[in-house]
């Protein structure tokens, strides 16, 4: 009797649910949001801050960076300036 396997990586469960269109639909509607929330959660750890101290600087509570970082968040390009200044980087737009 052969083992069902039971756990997957990352990346194969990608590769597998990339095959259904629907799927490959929704996941290219999500990338803004996942492009975001990466370059936020990366530019906040190099420099050395908790969502809590990146909340302080910009005036907010750390529920708002949490779910600017979890992609359940359409932030306004202002507040994206507020955590680009207390992060010390630029904004950029690219538009395709």
């Amino acid at each position: 009797m052969r083992a069902n396997k039971k756990y997957f990586t990352v990346e194969e469960l990608k590769n597998k649910l990339m095959k259904k269109p629907g799927f490959v639909s929704e996941y290219q509607k999500l990338q803004p949001e996942y492009e975001i929330a990466c370059q936020i959660i990366d530019a906040r750890l190099k420099k050395n801050m908790t969502q809590e101290d990146l909340a302080k600087k910009i005036g907010t509570g750390q529920a708002v960076i949490s779910r600017l970082e979890g992609m359940n968040a359409k932030p306004s390009i202002s507040l994206l300036y507020k955590v680009a200044q207390a992060l010390q980087t630029k904004i950029a737009v690219n538009i395709q």
